[in-house]
């Protein structure tokens, strides 16, 4: 699952200009997204692409670039959405430990939602490519991290308003719960078992610091 920072990652990708589309450029998008979803961006071939797409090689680069470009533009897409989500439910949490509850078991639910490919694009979609995707991974990562950080600054907060006691280390624990949601997902991408995500957040909960 990938949210982030935004103010700085979660802007929408600008249109192109050039001449009229012959067809809806956010439509073929989402389905490029989940094209890159379920086979990571090596593995998606050009035909796969333009096949889900509904267009012709010419039509995607005229409107996307080329292949990496398209990525990129679906993970923006992908990600300011969960941007959105988890600023919502960061918001609507009354602590940082229901905050981060919420996260780990909405991570279960998404990761597994039948509606979509299995596990978080950001996650799996770039893993173990060749060194020409280098830098398509140090993308993934950034937006990795910036989870992570807006991970540390709720459970900052809850440090500051004294749900945590004074001496929790706010870094250690983001990276502790940013490395479950990503086992979370490369569990979903093996097994698809919700209760078992489930029961892994539950077990991850309880490593929360009390506050005695």
């Amino acid at each position: 699952m990938e949210m982030e920072n935004k103010s700085e990652k979660c802007d929408k990708p600008r249109k192109k200009g050039g001449r009229p589309l012959s067809f809806d450029r956010e439509a073929a998008l989402e389905r490029a997204m989940l094209v890159f979803w379920r086979y990571g961006y090596e593995a998606a071939s050009l035909s796969e692409l333009t096949s889900a797409m509904g267009i012709t090689p010419p039509s995607l680069y005229a409107a996307f670039g080329d292949k990496e470009q398209l990525f990129l533009e679906a993970v923006e897409r992908y990600s300011t959405k969960n941007c959105d989500a988890l600023q919502c439910l960061f918001a609507e949490a009354p602590t940082a430990r229901d905050a981060i509850e919420r996260l780990l078991q909405s991570s279960a639910v998404e990761n597994t939602c039948p509606s979509h490919p299995p596990g978080c694009l950001v996650v799996t979609a770039a893993t173990n490519c060749s060194a020409s995707a280098e830098h398509v991974q140090t993308a993934m990562t950034e937006r990795r991290d910036n989870v992570e950080t807006m991970i540390k600054t709720r459970i900052e907060q809850g440090v500051k308003e004294g749900e945590l006691p004074p001496g929790t280390d706010p870094g250690t624990l983001a990276s502790f719960y940013a490395t479950v949601i990503q086992g979370m997902s490369t569990q979903a991408r093996d097994t698809g078992d919700r209760d078992k995500l489930l029961a892994i957040a539950a077990a991850a909960m309880r490593a929360w610091p009390a506050n005695k």
